[in-house]
């Protein structure tokens, strides 16, 4: 047995060396994938183009605009003499948010009552809208907060306490960049496609080229034809994986911060569950381009949308939620981001863990049943 399954791991991988366009798509287009995700994929929200349009110009006025210049969330881009100027710069979106000074701004402060300016925002973008006006908000408390301590102290209050003290303190993620929790989303993703794929195209060719009959007919056993199957484009994945890990820690400085066998132990129960899932496919199309079709579908937009690594889970609708469970891909996605941002050990996702086992075991005794009552 093992020497057939050694002779069809090693035909597999002279094959894939003869063709260098499916080891381009098995090695190098995951590191480029994750390169260009990794960069293009960024929901930091900083650099917002600002406009303002101060009435008053006055040095209240000034020192308030004076706090957004200190800030890398936003760049002043335009300040605006006519009102009538704000429509034209949203609409052509030279800027993102317009701050609206009135002219009776600084006579508010003193008077020691509220001064109202106004943030006009373009909402085309939500999300980036909501966070730049969170920034925004944070800003103006921190400016409200000054004006406030200068009036207590110059009405001589010289014991003044803030009521909270507010010292945040971020773990797993201190810099707050989007590039670390995606990247680990990239590897699931990348794998996930490129594992299926390739799989599935193999066994297809096999029998476009009417070779598998030739398998079916020798002393070869479906386990073993799988085996064989699996095994070179496991050693390849595992390759890629590790180009992956490379090249994260090189351009977005991402650690694995757990175990790295742990890490790749897991990454071996997602593989063959993925490569099952590629000979599962295999077995129900006839063509390479049906085959293909099929791996992406089942692989790409689930993965994408699905599994929690663009789109929390939890603001899902119910129903989708409820489908979530069935993709793979989330549950080696929580397992990435426990081990490489968190540091995590088995105990704290020995769950996920199982639902990983369960899908490689079954779709793995699908993919023999099919192929035995197929063709063996």
């Amino acid at each position: 047995m093992f020497q057939r399954v050694f002779a069809f791991v090693k035909k597999e991988l002279r094959q894939v060396a003869r063709d260098r366009r499916t080891l381009g798509v098995l090695v190098i287009i995951p590191a480029f994938m994750i390169v260009m995700f990794g960069y293009a994929l960024n929901f930091d929200v900083k650099h917002t183009s600002l406009a303002l349009y101060d009435e008053e110009k006055s040095s209240e006025s000034r020192a308030f605009t004076e706090e957004f210049l200190h800030s890398e969330y936003f760049d002043f881009k335009y300040v605006l003499k006519d009102k009538d100027e704000i429509d034209g710069l949203l609409g052509r979106e030279q800027c993102r948010i317009v701050i609206v000074i009135p002219s009776d701004f600084s006579h508010h402060l003193k008077e020691g009552v509220v001064a109202p300016i106004q943030i006009i925002v373009d909402g085309a973008n939500s999300n980036a809208a909501t966070t730049a006006i969170g920034y925004v908000m944070a800003i103006s408390q921190d400016y409200s907060t000054k004006i406030v301590l200068q009036s207590l102290q110059r009405a001589g209050r010289t014991d003044i306490v803030m009521p909270i003290d507010y010292r945040p303190r971020v773990w797993y993620n201190p810099e707050l960049r989007s590039a670390k929790f995606l990247v680990p989303g990239l590897i699931a993703f990348i794998l996930m496609v490129t594992a299926v794929i390739s799989t599935s195209l193999s066994v297809v060719r096999e029998k476009e080229r009417n070779t598998l009959e030739q398998i079916i007919v020798s002393r070869t056993r479906p386990f073993e034809f799988i085996l064989g199957k699996t095994i070179p484009f496991m050693i390849i994945s595992f390759v890629a994986t590790l180009i992956i890990l490379a090249v994260s820690f090189i351009l977005f400085d991402v650690v694995v911060k757990g175990s790295l066998p742990l890490l790749l132990a897991i990454t071996l129960i997602f593989l063959t569950g993925c490569l099952g899932l590629g000979l599962l496919i295999s077995t129900v199309a006839d063509t390479q381009q049906v085959a293909f079709m099929l791996a992406v579908i089942l692989t790409m937009l689930p993965t994408f949308l699905l599994s929690g690594f663009v789109f929390p889970i939890r603001n899902m609708p119910v129903i989708i939620q409820a489908i979530t469970y069935l993709i793979p891909a989330r549950y080696f996605l929580v397992v990435l981001r426990s081990i490489i941002l968190k540091g995590v050990g088995i105990g704290a996702i020995y769950t996920d863990v199982f639902f990983l086992i369960a899908f490689a075991a079954i779709v793995i005794s699908v993919s023999v049943a099919r192929m035995k009552k197929q063709s063996w």
